[in-house]
């Protein structure tokens, strides 16, 4: 039978949490805008394609684990508040893709710097404030 993980509910929990699921989703996203945007078509779409995938999954991941039994009464207007924070998170990964592989002209794996280090961040304290209180 295999274990539950177990964390501390309250706020050092739901980051710990998210740190988990993030690294995990930041390695998916990264893995397909990096192929796609080096490979297969402009960074700015790419970003749009990994994001997508990224945030199907994260929903289900940070509702039922992350922050779980928090907002879980408000289904609908969760998905919205969920899905607005995530919309933030999106226009932040194409500034940043549009500023370091536009005007200044960087590879395609620049913008993967402040996209895992900048925008969780702010994508968990939007989450926690808005969304999963």
């Amino acid at each position: 039978m295999a274990s539950r993980l177990n964390f501390p509910d309250g706020t050092f929990g739901q980051l710990v949490r998210f740190a988990i699921v993030g690294f995990a989703l930041a390695a998916l996203y990264s893995a397909i805008y990096w192929y796609l945007a080096t490979y297969v078509m402009t960074p700015m779409l790419a970003v749009v394609v990994a994001f997508l995938v990224a945030v199907s999954i994260g929903f289900v991941l940070h509702s039922r684990w992350s922050f779980r039994g928090h907002g879980a009464a408000e289904d609908h207007r969760l998905k919205v508040k969920f899905l607005a924070v995530q919309a933030s998170g999106f226009l932040l990964n194409e500034l940043f893709t549009w500023a370091l592989t536009g005007p200044m002209h960087g590879p395609t794996w620049w913008p993967l710097v402040p996209a895992i280090f900048v925008t969780p961040l702010a994508t968990f304290a939007l989450n926690k404030r808005l969304v999963f209180r």
